[in-house]
């Protein structure tokens, strides 16, 4: 049976401290109680997509008078029985108020605003979060406060971290992004953007962590957390780390590809997205508890994949595999250098040697690379801190790169193998949440260096998956700035260190090495 659509627009919802949230609503116009689908964020509910984004908006498969940014089409839900609600975060859109985004404050509000939803006539009393990105982020605060009509989570290419997975990566301000999205937003702040969403983030964690940092441990509904390998700067690692570190019975990973858009309105996302809310919204058996809970879009060469499901996060047959780095080449090797030797490269903005390529020899046979990477380093600075970029590439035989689809819509966007960032004197380990594979840095010290001193470093190179083919190299590139091709660039003159050489120091006492993720092939 599908249902005729009713929009009511501006509903105001009321909030436990007296104030109020503006809302569109979209059901069934039909007798019965629905599955609800609601969001609460801060892009205002009556801009329509293509007001927003206007390229994004040529690239969507479907297109109607109701899209909005981010969130579900009620043109395709309402149809199939489910209401959408879709709510102005406070001081945005319609609703009054001072801005308060990401905070818990604001998770308070959408906490009212799941229990005004479950508690209508219209509604069967299960709400789903499902949307993207800011939606995505807002989905993992609100369940962690366990809203009791709160059924299921889809956040999807959402951070759940914000200073590792959003502000600053590695300790370096990701100011590329965070100035762009927070001139946007400011537009439609109802204060005239005087509470500014994007000033410079704090140096350490301190600040950011009370602000809001989700529990994760708490989240016990279902829930679907859908990352992108081509989103490292922003949707990548809370979707893992999310899925990891979240304590519902009944949780799965899908790791995707293409742009930051395509993926979700799809026929197949929406179907996926479908078949997880009928399990989880309607007690409809779909199968999905009966299946691996994390699948996987393996990438090969000239934007193709396949799918693949796994059992577990890091994969369990994966071999850790060591190759060292060695300055001579430079090169990479799996026997370990038996004398030091060292190469540098210049931090000063404008220099002409800003990086280093540590290769492996051409491959004799296909490897499948799937999962974190660990890159070791022994490094000094004639200055006294540097910001360290690593990327990892995929080069033919005839000396190109391999690259893969990145985040911006049309295809245009193009991304290396995988990314890790770390600033120098953040290089201090939580040897509780560090393992053999992931660093996990504290982040709450500045730990300088004196120049000429050598001192270890293990950077965390963000979850990726890529097969190499026979006759490729597989390359560690370390440097001291951005990926030209990368969507989140980290050049703030305010923040950046851009002083300086930087040594990285390999063989004899100095293990300088990367952990790599090899998946053997079947059988």
């Amino acid at each position: 049976m599908f249902h005729r659509l009713l929009v009511q627009k501006d509903v105001p919802i009321e909030t436990r401290d007296g104030g109020t949230v503006c809302a569109n609503v979209f059901r069934p116009d039909d007798q019965g109680q629905f599955p609800v689908i609601i969001t609460l964020g801060p892009y205002p509910k009556d801009i329509h997509f293509s007001q927003w984004n206007p390229a994004a908006w040529r690239h969507l498969p479907d297109q109607n008078e109701h899209m909005h940014w981010e969130t579900v089409d009620p043109e395709w839900w309402v149809p199939q029985g489910y209401a959408v609600v879709r709510c102005d975060t406070r001081g945005t859109g319609k609703s009054p108020g001072r801005p308060r985004l990401l905070s818990r404050a604001e998770a308070e509000d959408f906490y009212d605003c799941v229990e005004w939803a479950g508690t209508r006539r219209w509604s069967n009393g299960k709400v789903a979060v499902m949307g993207v990105s800011y939606f995505a982020m807002n989905a993992w605060r609100v369940a962690a406060l366990r809203p009791p009509h709160l059924a299921a989570i889809v956040p999807w290419e959402g951070a759940v971290d914000l200073y590792r997975d959003a502000n600053r990566h590695g300790g370096i301000f990701s100011s590329g992004f965070m100035r762009m999205w927070g001139s946007h937003t400011r537009r439609y702040q109802t204060d005239g953007g005087a509470s500014d969403p994007a000033p410079l983030p704090p140096e350490t964690l301190t600040e950011l962590f009370a602000r809001n940092h989700p529990d994760l441990s708490a989240i016990e509904v279902p829930l679907l957390s859908a990352g992108n390998w081509g989103g490292a700067g922003l949707h990548l690692r809370g979707n893992v780390e999310g899925y990891v570190g979240a304590g519902s019975a009944h949780k799965f990973l899908q790791v995707h590809v293409g742009d930051h858009v395509a993926p979700f309105y799809s026929l197949e996302g929406r179907l996926v997205q479908r078949r997880f809310l009928e399990q989880f919204l309607r007690g409809v058996d779909t199968g999905i508890t009966r299946e691996p809970p994390i699948r996987l879009a393996i990438r090969r060469e000239h934007d193709t994949y396949r799918w693949r499901y796994e059992n577990e996060w890091p994969i369990a047959r994966t071999r850790w595999t060591v190759e060292y780095l060695d300055a001579t080449g430079p090169a990479l090797s799996t026997d370990r250098p038996g004398e030091s030797h060292a190469v540098s490269f210049e931090a000063e903005r404008g220099a002409g040697l800003v990086s280093v390529r540590f290769a492996t020899p051409p491959l004799e046979r296909e490897i499948e690379v799937t999962g974190p990477i660990k890159l070791k380093l022994w490094v000094s600075s004639t200055s006294d801190d540097a910001d360290l970029f690593a990327v990892v590439r995929n080069l033919r035989p005839d000396g190109s790169e391999v690259t893969y689809s990145g985040p911006q819509p049309g295809g245009d966007s193009r991304v290396a193998v995988a990314y890790g960032w770390l600033r120098l004197s953040h290089r201090k380990l939580d040897p509780e949440r560090s393992t053999g594979y992931r660093p996990y840095h504290t982040h709450d010290e500045i730990q300088k260096v004196h120049p000429g001193e050598v001192v270890p470093v293990e950077i965390e190179i963000l979850p990726t998956s890529a097969i190499f083919e026979p006759g490729h190299r597989l390359v560690i590139e370390v440097g001291a700035k951005d990926d030209p091709r990368s969507f989140f660039q980290h050049d703030d003159p305010r923040d950046r260190i851009e002083r300086g050489t930087v040594t990285v120091h390999t063989g004899g006492t100095f293990d300088s090495h990367v952990l790599l993720p090899i998946i053997p092939p079947p059988g």
